[in-house]
């Protein structure tokens, strides 16, 4: 017979099971960001598994990487943008 393959998204449910003890000895708020994590990682199911990697948990830790990438990008952007409107607050302050 042929192998079953799970669903990712109950692979990602296994993992997360298989880490609930490490979960548990984490302090409260670190608790709340290891949720996030797995949460981000919900977010491409698809792409995982249409890999369909040998190890899930590589599919799951790039897929936090990427929401990471992403959230990062993001930030830098917006603090590039404040930085701009403070040069420009600067000059005319001085143009005054």
């Amino acid at each position: 017979m042929g192998r079953t393959v799970l669903p990712f998204s109950q692979v990602l449910e296994q993992e997360y099971t298989e880490w609930k003890k490490f979960r548990r000895a984490l302090r409260q708020e670190d608790q709340e960001a290891f949720d996030r994590l797995f949460e981000r990682a919900k977010l491409h199911v698809q792409a995982a598994a249409y890999a369909s990697p040998p190890w899930p948990m590589e599919a799951i830790l790039l897929a936090i990487c990427l929401e990471h990438e992403k959230i990062l990008t993001h930030l830098q952007a917006e603090l590039q943008k404040m930085q701009g409107e403070d040069a420009e607050g600067a000059e005319e302050k001085r143009g005054s």
